[in-house]
């Protein structure tokens, strides 16, 4: 009899072929995607030649993503993009997305179905942790690992343990599973899971639409995780369905599973919660921080540029305006929902309020483009990290939120929550 596994072993013991795992075991698995953008691509694509193999394994499993400084915001970018598009094309490379078709890669591929539960995914980006949200065991990794994965179909894990959060209860108005992710990473920290998989369960997990999901499982690399998932459901399976383009695998973890922690937390405590600089482990309640005075506000991202983040935006903009020493960046994270937004009405509402709209991009979050805050400025950003200079000049600062407590400092001028707008 085999010994009980989580449902992160599981993906993995079968890709790799065996009928069970544990945590420390090397193992080598077939990979159902690699992934990688326009910062990571080329450095892949260069490695890729070094290996001497003239096609990629699999066309058809092979995703590029041009979304961190696109459009193109100088000569070198527009290079490393250049060099993307030459070798997708030169590959017969299907699923390759650039302006026009475009998205920020991790709201993108989903919504297009190139991801699925059960799939073992890596990707030259930290944040492929997202597509857990399916109930997919998928990781960041270098671009070096990306170009063995693009020429062989394979890659190399140990098996992390596993973490579980339970979170039960019912969470009260404005507060989110953005609230809920930095409350876990405030609790834990930015190490708290190193090289672990953080599996997400609970009565308030299962409440959550599919965004939701996608933003916890987002932000599992900020507490250090190897991976965060989340099982399939219903609420899985109505996403996937019609979408998601091969079959699909659904695992769970056994009852008996062992896992390296246990978290029970009560989603009834957490409230509307705010990432002081510069770690998103420096978590105080966004009612304790009125004080802070910004100069920006960003609302989007991998983590939080999607339709349902943009509906609770426009909900407490409408018939409000930004305040006038505040600059509202929205950036919705897909072409799809940008067009969803803009016929749902949402972006009269944003221009109204006095935002400015952008096409899909990464460039504010990483302070690329789009976005770059002056010596001492102070953004409220949906981004993910808020380390020392990740927006703009290193005595800038980025305080992360939600959708909803973003939405209300824009208009307040100071990190407010919605009921200070009266």
């Amino acid at each position: 009899m085999s010994r009980p596994m989580t449902i992160t072993e599981k993906i993995l013991a079968a890709h790799a072929g065996l009928p069970e795992v544990e945590p420390g075991q090397l193992v080598n698995c077939r990979l159902d995607l690699v992934l990688a953008n326009d910062v990571t691509a080329p450095i892949a694509i260069r490695e890729f030649a070094k290996i001497g193999i003239d096609h990629v394994w699999d066309a058809g499993k092979i995703a590029l993503v041009p979304d961190h400084y696109t459009p193109n915001k100088d000569i070198k970018s527009a290079e490393q993009a250049k060099l993307m598009r030459e070798f997708a094309r030169a590959q017969g490379i299907s699923h390759y997305y650039e302006i026009g078709c475009m998205g920020v890669e991790h709201a993108l591929l989903p919504e297009q179905g190139v991801v699925g539960a059960g799939d073992v995914i890596i990707g030259a980006d930290s944040h492929t942790c997202t597509y857990g949200a399916l109930g997919a065991f998928a990781t960041g990794v270098g671009s070096t690992d990306a170009a063995v994965g693009m020429a062989t179909g394979e890659a190399w894990f140990k098996v992390p343990p596993s973490l579980r959060f339970n979170v039960t209860g019912t969470l009260g108005r404005w507060v989110s599973a953005k609230d809920i992710i930095l409350h876990i990473i405030g609790l834990i920290g930015v190490d708290g899971a190193l090289y672990q998989a953080m599996e997400f369960t609970g009565d308030t997990i299962e409440s959550l639409s599919m965004e939701g999901r996608m933003t916890i499982c987002n932000m599992a690399i900020e507490a250090g995780g190897k991976s965060g998932i989340i099982a399939v459901d219903d609420t899985t399976r109505a996403y996937m369905k019609g979408r998601t383009e091969r079959p699909w695998t659904e695992y769970f973890s056994d009852p008996d599973a062992v896992y390296a922690q246990v978290y029970e937390i009560d989603a009834t405590a957490i409230k509307p919660t705010v990432s002081f600089p510069h770690l998103p482990s420096n978590t105080r309640p966004a009612e304790d921080a009125r004080d802070v005075w910004v100069n920006q506000v960003v609302i989007g991202s991998c983590t939080n540029g999607r339709l349902e983040d943009l509906r609770i935006a426009a909900e407490i903009l409408k018939g409000r305006h930004v305040h006038p020493d505040v600059r509202l960046i929205i950036l919705p994270a897909t072409q799809q929902i940008y067009r969803d937004a803009m016929h749902e009405g949402l972006f009269d509402i944003f221009l109204d309020a006095g935002a400015a709209v952008s096409t899909p991009t990464c460039g504010p979050c990483l302070g690329g483009h789009m976005g770059i805050l002056a010596a001492g400025e102070r953004a409220m950003a949906t981004t993910n990290r808020n380390f020392v200079g990740r927006m703009g000049d290193p005595t800038s600062e980025v305080y992360l939120g939600s959708p909803a407590v973003a939405a209300a400092t824009a208009v307040a001028g100071h990190i407010a929550v919605p009921e200070d707008l009266g």
